[in-house]
């Protein structure tokens, strides 16, 4: 198991001191979106990262449109970029992409959600887990008894693991029920129109499941106008999440991922196969962590 902290920081440490010897590097980061505190860390995190290696950086945003996220990478292999790392917002319609920026002869590393394609590394949170533990929290509130709602997303791999991960655990409590699964896009305002019919649809709901902290925040506030005593966990651990568990509302629980390190760990990855690694791992996964009303205030990404 990958101890993402101190590989992040041995992997940078010595990053840095072969970029001493090297040519400027130009880094190329197309996100699915910008519009989320999880995918701004990311950006942070990269930035300071690139500025210790003395590396120029390319960013843009794809705001969930693949046909954008493709032309931007053809965008930033124009612009001569040495290494790709690629958060899909679409898995299987980035794959053309991807090939693009191997046969230039670009190191790709996908971020979060793994690409389709030539990608010589996968850098993601164990988001089967993630799900797990958080319905499994729930339920455990709920005293394994009571009806459950599922706010699912946007179709990639990371947010399908977590539904499965979650459908699992829920699956353990003979006295748990899913009675009902929407989508609201991991979007804080259509999840508050999907949570208030949800709620409306189903007097006894106790607890929903948000596969994210934004749409869990739209989830918070529709809860918060019924007026129910309706439980609610997630995953992601971004800080209006940890702020909401901390303060003792209905959101009891997010399983918090590590975005920074993520990033991190990707760029080591790409870095070791630009200056020569014959071989990275083709998958480096990441853990998650319960983030809960005891250890909230210690918690941040």
């Amino acid at each position: 198991m990958i101890r993402t902290a101190a590989v992040s920081a041995i992997a940078l440490s010595i990053a840095t001191t072969v970029a001493t010897a090297q040519d400027s590097l130009r880094i190329g980061m197309t996100f699915q979106e910008m519009n989320n505190p999880y995918f701004v860390s990311m950006q942070e995190a990269l930035n300071e990262a690139a500025s210790a290696l003395g590396a120029s950086v390319v960013v843009t945003d794809a705001g969930h449109d693949v046909a954008k996220q493709i032309a931007d990478v053809e965008d930033m292999l124009q612009q001569g970029i040495d290494i790709l790392i690629v958060n899909p917002t679409d898995s299987a319609g980035i794959e053309g992409a991807v090939q693009a920026a191997h046969d230039a002869g670009v190191i790709v590393v996908a971020v979060d959600a793994n690409a389709n394609g030539p990608v010589d590394s996968f850098v993601g949170s164990k988001n089967y887990d993630a799900g797990y533990l958080s319905c499994q929290y729930l339920a455990n509130a709920l005293g394994g008894e009571g009806e459950v709602a599922i706010l699912d997303g946007i179709p990639v791999v990371p947010i399908l693991q977590r539904v499965e991960g979650c459908r699992d655990a829920l699956a353990e409590f003979d006295g748990i029920e899913i009675v009902d699964m929407q989508n609201g896009r991991q979007d804080r305002s259509i999840a508050l129109g999907v949570a208030e019919n949800m709620i409306q649809a189903h007097p006894n709901l106790g607890g929903i499941f948000s596969v994210n902290d934004g749409g869990a925040m739209g989830v918070l506030a529709a809860i918060e106008g019924s007026g129910r005593d309706i439980l609610l966990t997630s995953v992601d651990g971004a800080p209006e999440a940890v702020e909401a568990i901390q303060r003792g509302s209905a959101f009891i629980e997010t399983t918090a991922q590590f975005p920074r390190d993520q990033i991190r760990i990707g760029l080591a990855m790409a870095l070791a196969k630009h200056w020569g690694a014959n071989v990275v791992p083709a998958e480096v996964p990441i853990d998650v962590m319960v983030v809960d009303v005891e250890n909230a205030a210690d918690f941040s990404w």
